[in-house]
């Protein structure tokens, strides 16, 4: 049986005024070919409220600054699986909406993990997600895209 090491997550939706969401693409260090396109955002610090670690991540990921109050209440939850450079997490993760004009990505901030693990980012429109061979998480991102944009 895997033991799974708990974690807490807070994640953003960046959609652009052309309603396109930023997605990094990273590889898995412990299975360089498991590579895959995900949300900025990441894990919660002990007593972290998931806003307050959102715009945190935010800001170090992409350079983007906002405040806790810019990002509302979450408008996706989910429990998620998953190997990371050889450790098993059990995640519970909240997702945030951001809409923004433009944004031109700044990944200066990134940690050292990010730097060894993120290769690009990319702005996707939802059809181009769903037209998509790769491999994207959370596997649901369209459907909620959809429901938070009001395209569904």
């Amino acid at each position: 049986m895997t033991e799974f090491r708990p974690r807490r997550a807070a994640r953003v939706l960046l959609v652009d005024d052309g309603e396109r969401v930023l997605l990094f693409h990273g590889v898995d260090p412990a299975r360089p070919a498991h590579d895959y396109w995900f949300t900025p955002g990441g894990g919660l610090s002990s007593g972290e409220a998931p806003a307050a670690g959102a715009v945190r991540e935010l800001a170090e990921e992409t350079g983007l600054v906002r405040g806790v109050a810019d990002l509302g209440e979450p408008v996706f939850q989910e429990t998620t699986e998953f190997p990371f450079d050889g450790v098993w997490y059990r995640q519970q993760q909240e997702f945030f909406l951001l809409r923004v004009p433009t944004w031109v990505v700044d990944t200066t901030g990134f940690d050292q993990v990010e730097q060894e693990s993120i290769t690009e980012h990319r702005w996707w429109s939802i059809e181009e997600l769903e037209r998509t061979k790769e491999r994207y998480y959370p596997d649901v991102l369209t459907a909620v895209l959809r429901r938070v944009l009001g395209k569904d």
